[in-house]
């Protein structure tokens, strides 16, 4: 099968999710074409099976914004049309599976089609999707679709909730490849970072406002007023100025708190820390959580979205209200005074994560992608 994968190439959820999973599809022997704007953070473009197209963007005196869904468009009717495609996969609704809709209608000008796939992975649903500039046009790409996924059972009451949608959604949640997390820790890795007996907190984001990074920074600050600890924040964003006010609006914490920025190797440092802190607001499912897990490190968060369907209340971690910084404090420095109870949570996290394991979810997919070319071809025939 050939499968054209269309993504944002950035070191979000989805894009990782899209770029794990065409990988995973091209080591079983799958044709699976990348069409973005930029190479996916993540892509191994040396297996033979990968290709990779980038969406070019003309500069015109015209235009005050580049019209890339014009190009995306394009792009993807020329690469199903050169490579005879059989199937597109698209994750988010928009732009990718709007310009996936107008390139099947030039694909039918020449009597040809492609079955489109979409699927939803959090903020085209329930921050972007909903404003009226778009919210149409999600709706639309949407019922268009031949089959549509979500990655949380969350997701898919929203998008059923704030849209009128007439497609089945089927939840396939996000994944994790436990093997990239093999190999213990190493006591001089850990010492780079903290003291023996320190302990040490992550953050992992792109440091966007719905992050609430600045709650991070309380819930630290409170727990290192009981336990010895470093904190550690992976990532670049918008936010990254309110990390450096609340240093020197507190230099006593400036040595306590390392801002590695993006790192390559964040498997490694995942499996250095005690515990994973995500106080977000939003969260269609928790990607970031689930990696942590798969590091073996419990997760202390806000109830938000999907976040109930991976971190487990009591037994994976922790998880507040959003906003509680007192409980979510409590409940940090309630695990991490207590070193039985760490030790179950890592276990019981690590547990978690392989229930979401890459080779539990990816025949969903495989089986998902069959169902939806059986379908769209006996239409193809009665039509």
């Amino acid at each position: 099968m050939k499968i054209g994968i269309l993504c944002y190439p950035t070191y979000g959820g989805s894009g990782i999710v899209a770029t794990e999973l065409g990988m995973s599809l091209a080591h079983k022997g799958y044709e699976v074409h990348f069409i973005s704007s930029a190479l996916p953070a993540r892509l191994d473009i040396t297996n033979p099976n990968i290709f990779f197209h980038k969406v070019n963007v003309e500069t015109y005196p015209l235009f005050e914004y580049q019209p890339y869904d014009i190009a995306l468009s394009s792009m993807i009717y020329r690469v199903v049309n050169l490579y005879k495609l059989d199937l597109l996969h698209a994750h988010y609704a928009i732009p990718y599976a709007y310009a996936a809709f107008t390139a099947k209608q030039m694909l039918k000008e020449e009597s040809r089609d492609i079955p489109l796939v979409t699927t939803l992975h959090g903020t085209d649903i329930t921050l972007v999707g909903q404003h009226p500039s778009y919210k149409h046009a999600v709706e639309f790409s949407i019922n268009q679709s031949d089959a549509v996924t979500s990655v949380s059972a969350s997701l898919k009451a929203d998008t059923l909730k704030f849209f009128n949608i007439k497609k089945e959604i089927q939840v396939i949640t996000n994944f994790i490849d436990n093997s990239d997390f093999g190999g213990g820790v190493q006591t001089c890795q850990r010492k780079q970072f903290a003291k023996d007996e320190e302990k040490i907190l992550i953050h992992v984001s792109n440091l966007r406002p719905v992050k609430r990074i600045m709650e991070v920074l309380q819930i630290f600050k409170n727990v290192h007023a009981r336990i010895k600890s470093k904190l550690i924040i992976i990532g670049e964003g918008p936010e990254m100025e309110k990390i450096n006010q609340f240093l020197e609006e507190h230099p006593e914490l400036i040595g306590e708190i390392r801002l590695l920025g993006k790192v390559n190797d964040l498997y490694r440092i995942l499996q250095l820390s005690d515990v994973f802190l995500l106080p977000s607001e939003q969260e269609s499912f928790g990607l970031a959580a689930l990696e942590a897990m798969a590091a073996s490190t419990p997760v202390i968060s806000s109830n938000a979205g999907g976040i109930p369907e991976v971190n487990i209340q009591g037994e994976t971690g922790f998880m507040a209200e959003i906003g509680n910084v007192e409980a979510m404090s409590n409940y940090t420095i309630k695990l991490l005074s207590d070193e039985n109870l760490l030790a179950t949570m890592k276990d019981n996290a690590k547990q978690q994560a392989i229930r979401f394991d890459l080779k539990n979810i990816l025949p969903v997919y495989e089986d998902m992608y069959a169902e939806t070319l059986k379908k769209f071809n006996t239409q193809k025939v009665l039509q």
